[in-house]
């Protein structure tokens, strides 16, 4: 019965050290600044077909309200 007490608490301090631990895959990037892959759609939400094509889209769903 004691053994079991012994393994429980010894697994009990792994797991809370294991919380501890430091992630280094953590990258900042600075507010308002977008420097991911080139994104597609950021030309196509240019040009005015796309905003008229989004306006109508958004006012066929927003009627109700």
């Amino acid at each position: 019965m004691r053994s079991r007490w012994l393994v429980g608490f010894v697994m009990a301090g792994v797991v809370a050290l294991a919380g501890c631990s430091k992630s280094a895959d953590v990258t900042l990037y600075k507010p308002g600044v977008y420097k991911g892959p080139v994104d597609p759609l950021v030309e196509k939400q240019r040009s005015p077909q796309q905003q008229e094509a989004l306006l109508a889209r958004f006012n066929q769903v927003q009627t109700d309200r």
